[in-house]
């Protein structure tokens, strides 16, 4: 796994980020365990929610992945996607 990986990942289950971790570069982030915080809500693009960005992705988890030159990408409904910049 490369460093900017390995290193996002360790700072977003700090924050208790949904992560889902398949080894390799291959990593995601929940969007259907949202119960204490809404880290990622696929239905709520644009809704204008202060916690989260116009894609629905919580800031937290935005400002981790631009640190290490990622970002995230909707898999599906349920899962984003962390990719590189």
């Amino acid at each position: 796994m490369k460093s900017n990986y390995r290193n996002a990942v360790k700072a977003l289950e700090k924050i208790g980020a949904p992560v889902i971790d398949h080894g390799g570069d291959e990593i995601y982030i929940s969007a259907e365990n949202n119960s204490l915080e809404i880290w990622a809500d696929y239905y709520m693009m644009g809704s204008g929610c202060t916690m989260l960005d116009d894609f629905g992705v919580n800031h937290k988890i935005n400002a981790i992945l631009d640190k290490y030159g990622l970002f995230a990408e909707w898999q599906n409904p349920g899962c984003l996607a962390v990719c590189e910049a």
